[in-house]
Formats: C-alpha cells, sequence, structure tokens
C-alpha cells in the first residue's frame, strides 16, 4: 500500500503516522491489488479529525472522523472504512453478480459481527428533461429558486459540456462538469 499522510494546523508526529500506517495498512489486507491511502489529519477547536481515503482498482472509500484524541480518530476511521468496504462487496456481489468490477482483485472478506441492512438499490422515478445551456453562476440561481440540492445543465462557458452544481456540506457551492468535450 502507498501512503501519503498530511497534516493541517497540527505537527504530525512519527508516533502518529506510525500509528496510522500500521492500521490503515490493514486494510490492504481486503484487496489483492495495490492500493493507495491518503491520510489527512487536522485539529480544530481541541478536536482531532483523522480523513482516510483509499483508492483501490479505480475504486474510492473515504471516511472523515473527529474524536478528542488524534490515536482514536484513527481507530475509528479505520473500522468505518472496513464496514464501507464490506458493505460496498456485499452488495455489489449481490446485485451485480457480472460486469465492470474485476472480482478477482478482491480477497474474500468474512463478516464478523453485526450484519448492516442492505441499501435497496432499485430505481423508483425516472425523469427527462432538457438540459438548457448556461453559466454556472445562472445554474446556482436556478438551482436555489427551485430549492434543489443539484442542478444538472450544459455549460456554455465550456463548450456545452455536461455540468453539476450542487451545495457543498461544508458552505458555498461545487461544480462537476464532464471533461469530454
Amino acid at each position: 500500500m502507498k501512503y501519503t499522510i498530511t497534516a493541517k494546523q497540527l505537527e504530525l508526529t512519527d508516533d502518529l503516522r506510525l500509528y496510522a500506517e500500521k492500521k490503515v495498512g490493514k486494510i490492504d489486507r481486503l484487496f489483492r491489488s495495490d492500493s493507495e491511502a491518503f491520510v489527512t489529519f487536522s485539529r480544530e477547536r481541541g478536536r482531532y479529525t483523522a480523513e482516510v481515503t483509499l483508492k483501490n482498482n479505480g475504486m474510492f472509500y473515504r471516511v472523515k472522523e473527529t474524536t478528542g484524541d488524534p490515536f482514536a480518530s484513527v481507530d475509528s476511521a479505520v473500522a468505518s472504512i472496513e464496514r464501507q468496504i464490506r458493505k460496498n462487496k456485499t452488495r455489489l456481489g449481490k446485485k451485480l453478480r457480472s460486469g465492470p468490477i474485476d472480482w478477482s482483485d478482491y480477497a474474500p472478506v468474512t463478516e464478523s459481527g453485526e450484519e448492516e441492512p442492505e441499501e435497496d438499490l432499485t430505481i423508483v422515478r425516472t425523469k427527462t428533461f432538457e438540459l438548457k445551456p448556461m453559466t454556472a453562476q445562472e445554474a446556482v440561481l436556478q438551482m436555489n429558486l427551485l430549492g434543489h440540492e443539484f442542478y444538472a445543465f450544459r455549460n456554455s462557458e465550456a463548450g456545452g459540456a455536461f455540468a453539476v452544481v450542487y451545495k457543498r456540506n461544508s458552505g458555498g457551492y461545487g461544480l462537476i462538469e464532464d471533461s469530454e468535450k
């Protein structure tokens, strides 16, 4: 596993770095192919946040945990990300039996503890509409007028590429654009 460990508003000690590598490294046993781990530590108002992002075979898993101790934040994040990986593997195994995922890249996982309820992936409504060319600012205004969390449109500033604006949890807005024009 390849690690990238960073710290914001916090001095990263060797003990914390080694602890994070050791704990996050245990997740590597769930995958057969090599993966990348991005761990970011931050401190705000005496609370420590550990954000762990794993990339394996084109799939991303991300968790953010905040506690009063940086080591406890790593433990919580690793437990949460393991749950996410197991849940995702179970769901994909049941729903997609075959398809775009190369199952040979994943090691078999035994369930330990309680089984989480599985989400239903059934599409219950389909909506069709014409995507209007507009700027990102116009799309944000339209999204706010409709009271939606996101809005799809054709970005006139990017040559009519498909784009989506959305409200970010941390405040402000985000823009997702199609890279192919």
